[in-house]
Protein backbone atom coordinates (compact mmCIF):
# COMPACT_ATOMS: atom_id res chain seq x y z
CA UNK A 1 0.00 0.00 0.00
CA UNK A 2 1.27 3.44 -0.85
CA UNK A 3 0.61 6.20 1.67
CA UNK A 4 0.93 9.68 0.15
CA UNK A 5 0.94 12.92 2.14
CA UNK A 6 -0.14 15.90 0.06
CA UNK A 7 -1.86 19.28 0.24
CA UNK A 8 -5.47 20.34 -0.12
CA UNK A 9 -5.09 21.19 -3.82
CA UNK A 10 -3.97 17.66 -4.68
CA UNK A 11 -6.78 16.05 -2.69
CA UNK A 12 -9.29 18.44 -4.24
CA UNK A 13 -8.10 17.54 -7.75
CA UNK A 14 -8.38 13.78 -7.11
CA UNK A 15 -11.69 14.19 -5.27
CA UNK A 16 -13.12 16.08 -8.27
CA UNK A 17 -11.74 13.62 -10.80
CA UNK A 18 -12.71 10.36 -9.09
CA UNK A 19 -15.66 11.29 -6.88
CA UNK A 20 -17.11 14.29 -8.75
CA UNK A 21 -16.78 16.38 -5.58
CA UNK A 22 -14.93 19.61 -6.35
CA UNK A 23 -13.65 20.26 -2.85
CA UNK A 24 -10.69 19.19 -0.75
CA UNK A 25 -11.05 16.24 1.60
CA UNK A 26 -8.88 14.76 4.32
CA UNK A 27 -8.31 11.26 2.92
CA UNK A 28 -8.90 9.40 -0.34
CA UNK A 29 -8.39 5.70 -0.98
CA UNK A 30 -7.85 3.84 -4.21
CA UNK A 31 -8.04 0.06 -3.83
CA UNK A 32 -5.52 -1.94 -5.84
CA UNK A 33 -5.60 -5.48 -7.19
CA UNK A 34 -3.90 -6.99 -4.14
CA UNK A 35 -1.16 -9.58 -4.03
CA UNK A 36 2.18 -8.48 -5.37
CA UNK A 37 0.46 -5.58 -7.13
CA UNK A 38 -0.39 -4.02 -3.77
CA UNK A 39 -3.47 -3.20 -1.76
CA UNK A 40 -3.86 0.27 -3.20
CA UNK A 41 -3.08 3.90 -2.47
CA UNK A 42 -4.14 6.23 0.33
CA UNK A 43 -3.77 10.00 -0.04
CA UNK A 44 -3.93 12.23 3.04
CA UNK A 45 -4.15 16.02 3.05
CA UNK A 46 -1.79 17.22 5.78
CA UNK A 47 -3.48 20.66 6.03
CA UNK A 48 -6.88 18.98 6.43
CA UNK A 49 -5.41 16.63 9.03
CA UNK A 50 -4.08 19.66 10.94
CA UNK A 51 -7.54 21.27 10.88
CA UNK A 52 -9.18 18.00 12.00
CA UNK A 53 -6.65 17.58 14.82
CA UNK A 54 -7.32 21.06 16.20
CA UNK A 55 -11.09 20.60 15.95
CA UNK A 56 -11.05 17.12 17.54
CA UNK A 57 -8.44 17.78 20.23
CA UNK A 58 -5.84 15.42 18.78
CA UNK A 59 -2.22 15.92 17.87
CA UNK A 60 -1.30 15.95 14.20
CA UNK A 61 0.44 12.54 14.46
CA UNK A 62 -2.70 11.09 16.08
CA UNK A 63 -4.91 12.45 13.31
CA UNK A 64 -2.56 11.13 10.64
CA UNK A 65 -2.80 7.70 12.30
CA UNK A 66 -6.61 7.89 12.27
CA UNK A 67 -6.73 8.92 8.62
CA UNK A 68 -4.22 6.24 7.58
CA UNK A 69 -6.29 3.58 9.35
CA UNK A 70 -9.47 4.92 7.72
CA UNK A 71 -7.87 4.79 4.28
CA UNK A 72 -6.46 1.32 4.92
CA UNK A 73 -9.94 0.01 5.73
CA UNK A 74 -11.22 1.48 2.47
CA UNK A 75 -8.53 -0.27 0.40
CA UNK A 76 -9.54 -3.50 2.16
CA UNK A 77 -13.05 -2.99 0.78
CA UNK A 78 -14.94 -1.36 3.65
CA UNK A 79 -17.26 1.50 2.69
CA UNK A 80 -18.96 3.55 5.41
CA UNK A 81 -21.14 5.27 2.79
CA UNK A 82 -22.88 2.04 1.79
CA UNK A 83 -22.57 -0.42 4.69
CA UNK A 84 -24.74 -0.69 7.78
CA UNK A 85 -22.14 0.83 10.08
CA UNK A 86 -19.76 -2.11 9.81
CA UNK A 87 -16.75 0.02 8.85
CA UNK A 88 -17.39 2.48 11.67
CA UNK A 89 -17.54 -0.35 14.23
CA UNK A 90 -14.37 -1.99 12.90
CA UNK A 91 -12.57 1.36 12.78
CA UNK A 92 -13.50 2.25 16.36
CA UNK A 93 -12.35 -1.15 17.62
CA UNK A 94 -9.03 -0.87 15.74
CA UNK A 95 -8.46 2.69 16.92
CA UNK A 96 -8.74 1.56 20.54
CA UNK A 97 -6.69 -1.60 20.02
CA UNK A 98 -3.96 -0.29 17.70
CA UNK A 99 -3.83 3.43 18.42
CA UNK A 100 -4.98 3.57 22.03
CA UNK A 101 -7.66 6.19 21.44
CA UNK A 102 -11.01 6.58 19.72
Amino acid sequence: MALVFAGDATLRRYNARYRSKDKPTDVLSFPGPGGEEGLGDVLISVPAAERNARRLGRTLPQELDVLALHGFLHVLGYDHETDDGTMDRVEQRLRRRLLGYA
